[in-house]
């Protein structure tokens, strides 16, 4: 599994598949297979911060630099579960375990205010300004029985997004 150039077995597909918690069918790995060896151009098992930025869709999300750092050197079996938060079998805390950590920047499993304030900025660009962000941010907390010094961590998250209807979902194509 670590070359590329190598085909799946019917073992490690499996593996993959117990890894990500069977979110994705035998039939999706084999496709997801595929598009990792497309990305893999060096061809040495992991995909690099350039490879993914060569996926249009990837570079020209407001967060890609934030996902970055989720994704920079992963192997298949890592890839496979980076990307099963957006399936439809994913669960409600695989979902929210996944946004939290792109707002978890430093790893420290806390969320600040400014935090949220940096995902904020770069999901609305020069759209609004910085007074406004705070603003709404602040609003949203608030609603939320929180207050602008809180430190957010994952059971916040899905105190906050658990009754939201949240839909994180990518179709695979499976030829």
């Amino acid at each position: 599994m670590g070359n590329t150039s190598s085909m799946l077995t019917q073992y490690d597909i499996e593996e993959v598949q117990e890894h990500c918690n069977n979110t994705f069918s035998q039939q999706e790995i084999v496709s997801l297979y595929q598009r990792f060896c497309q990305l893999d151009r060096s061809g040495g098992g992991f995909i690099s911060a350039d490879e993914f930025l060569s996926v249009p869709e990837f570079a020209v999300n407001p967060l890609s630099q934030r996902l970055l750092r989720m994704l920079d050197g992963l192997n298949f079996k890592e890839f496979v579960a980076f990307l099963s938060a957006f399936s439809s079998r994913a669960t409600l805390q695989q979902k929210v375990e996944f946004i939290f950590k792109v707002y978890d920047l430093d790893c420290n499993g806390k969320v600040t205010f400014n935090d949220m304030l940096d995902v904020l900025r770069d999901l609305t660009g020069q759209f609004i300004s910085e007074q406004q962000r705070e603003q709404v941010l602040t609003h949203v907390l608030e609603e939320a029985g929180y207050k602008k010094d809180s430190l957010l961590v994952l059971s916040d998250f899905m105190k906050i997004l658990g009754n939201s209807g949240l839909k994180m979902e990518v179709e695979v194509p499976v030829d």
